[in-house]
């Protein structure tokens, strides 16, 4: 056997990898012994190959995926552009989990003044969006407004728009935003085309209003559902975001958004 071949244990404290992950990694075909004995099955790696661990190492310290490990030692341009997209979603995401702890933390677990009011049914133009989950909603909801507001003819009258959100979320999230229309408005012709006109349904809601950024919302919500279940009342249909103010023109700790939770009395 060449004198040249290391093995396994020995290749491993060289290449700060464990003899678990060397042999992980040769059944993906990420780093592949130089010799492998035929009888004993024992793995032998070259001194040469530890420079190649240790990238292997230095790259998973970094959060990069095997798949995309593989791409960047096999000298692929740009491998590495989708890994540096996705950790800045994930900051971003992790930020505004920071900053609603940071405002249970002032203020206490989410409570607010809640009060039981009737909608009326109005006509409304919809989009709807799909969410991965709810670290996507916000995106989602984001991109169902710009279709919206994108369609719209130069001159429509005051854009009051509502977001619909179902209580129960799972790995998809059919997220929904309403335009309200103004009496007179002919179904899909000042609104423009590619939207679902319709009416949006009233009745009774638990409400309360929420002030500060949209990425804060579900503080409020939970808050209305908290109150809900106390007095045994069953929530049915989406939870709607009316949004009140222009976030165009509003600073986010101003924005002023009124939360309305569908209900019905008694426990089904």
């Amino acid at each position: 056997m060449d004198e040249e071949l290391l093995p396994i244990g020995q290749f491993a404290r060289l290449g700060r990898l464990s003899v678990k992950q060397l042999r992980h990694y040769d059944e993906l075909g990420l780093l592949r012994p130089a010799y492998v004995d035929a009888v004993t099955g024992y793995r032998y790696y070259r001194a040469g190959q530890a420079r190649e661990a240790l990238s292997i190492a230095l790259l998973r310290s970094l959060d990069v995926p095997l798949a995309v490990v593989g791409q960047v030692l096999s000298g692929e341009v740009g491998a590495l552009e989708s890994v540096r997209v996705s950790l800045e979603v994930e900051l971003a995401r992790r930020r505004r989990t920071l900053a609603s702890l940071e405002r249970v933390l002032a203020s206490g677990l989410p409570a607010a003044e809640v009060s039981v009011v009737r909608e009326c049914g109005v006509r409304a133009a919809f989009v709807g969006e799909r969410a991965a989950g709810m670290e996507d909603v916000g995106r989602a909801t984001s991109a169902a407004v710009a279709r919206l507001v994108a369609g719209l003819p130069e001159g429509f009258g005051p854009v009051r728009l509502v977001g619909l959100f179902p209580v129960d979320v799972g790995e998809v999230v059919d997220v929904r935003v309403a335009l309200l229309l103004e009496d007179g408005v002919e179904d899909g012709v000042e609104v423009g085309g590619g939207f679902e006109v319709g009416v949006l349904p009233g009745g009774v809601f638990a409400r309360a209003t929420h002030v500060g950024p949209y990425d804060q919302i579900a503080l409020t919500v939970h808050a209305v559902l908290a109150w809900c279940a106390e007095r045994r009342l069953v929530v049915r249909g989406a939870v709607r975001e009316v949004y009140v103010s222009d976030p165009g023109c509003t600073p986010p700790g101003e924005l002023v958004t009124d939360v309305l939770v569908p209900v019905v009395d008694g426990v089904s």
